[in-house]
């Protein structure tokens, strides 16, 4: 039988500025306990899915919301497999949407899509005026050093902030000139999307602070500075894109600029979630 699973994430800020957590869920999805790193201001989760990946005909539906003022960090332990199906669809849904004045980290490691699967991950982010968001969304193509390339199969990706940006594309395992042409992903089997968003528009100063922030860190990472960039398609937002052989330098270079991001937007350190280092 598939699996239905839904959860409502929510943060608040309440009492002496200390962002709390509180969530319902209904199936395999869990929250883990709230962790503070950096004091009470930031509060840090790690979403768990139990069954470990999503075969045909399972749904995942995660809602995230945070409050005025209120800060979240979610991330999660181990990637979102999308494991082989015989023809039903499996997908995962993930809504975050910000209150005035609120931040949000959205860090999912990546998405992982086995031969055969048929799958989508979809996307979408409302921003309240003065709210601010960094997430990113990483994508890997088949197992090609266990063996198992990404030969059959269909997977779409949906990422949105309504009126702002929309990405969404569909990588079919058949569609060769996609897949290996130097128009397409020439050969690379991980893709990878960054985002700083804000609900209300990014003066000069500040955009090009993000873009500088990031470009100095492409190149610092040899291994995908030919292959990634950073831009901003509008001033409400700042977006990096990467295409690497693998995930690791793609997330790589994605966790360095989270740090610089932190530093130069939000004026903090670049903690790293806890699980990060397991």
């Amino acid at each position: 039988m598939p699996w239905h699973a839904r959860l409502q994430l929510d943060y608040t800020a309440e009492h002496n500025a200390r962002t709390v957590a509180r969530y319902e869920h209904n199936g395999p999805l869990r929250i883990l306990q709230s962790l503070y790193p950096e004091g009470d201001a930031i509060c840090h989760n790690v979403l768990v899915h139990p069954p470990g990946g999503l075969v045909g005909g399972d749904t995942l539906d995660i809602t995230t919301t945070v409050g005025p003022g209120a800060h979240g960090l979610v991330t999660t332990p181990g990637a979102t497999r999308f494991y082989r199906s015989t023809g039903p669809l499996a997908l995962q849904r993930s809504h975050l949407t910000l209150a005035e004045g609120a931040r949000l980290e959205w860090l999912p490691l990546e998405a992982l899509c086995y031969s055969a699967c048929h799958a989508e991950n979809h996307l979408t982010l409302n921003l309240a005026p003065g709210s601010e968001c960094i997430a990113w969304d990483v994508t890997a193509l088949g197992l090609p050093h266990a063996g198992q390339p990404f030969e059959q199969g269909r997977f779409t990706q949906h990422l949105e902030v309504p009126g702002l940006w929309l990405e969404r594309g569909v990588i079919d395992a058949a569609d060769d000139r996609l897949l290996s042409s130097p128009l397409g992903l020439a050969g690379h089997r991980c893709m990878a999307s960054m985002f700083f968003a804000a609900g209300t528009p990014l003066d000069r100063t500040r955009r090009d602070a993000a873009l500088d922030a990031a470009r100095a860190m492409m190149d610092q990472h040899p291994q995908v500075q030919a292959t990634a960039g950073a831009t901003s398609p509008n001033d409400r937002m700042v977006v990096v894109r990467v295409l690497a052989p693998q995930v690791e330098p793609a997330m790589k270079l994605l966790k360095a600029v989270r740090v610089v991001w932190r530093r130069a937007m939000w004026s903090l350190d670049g903690e790293a979630p806890r699980i990060w280092a397991m």
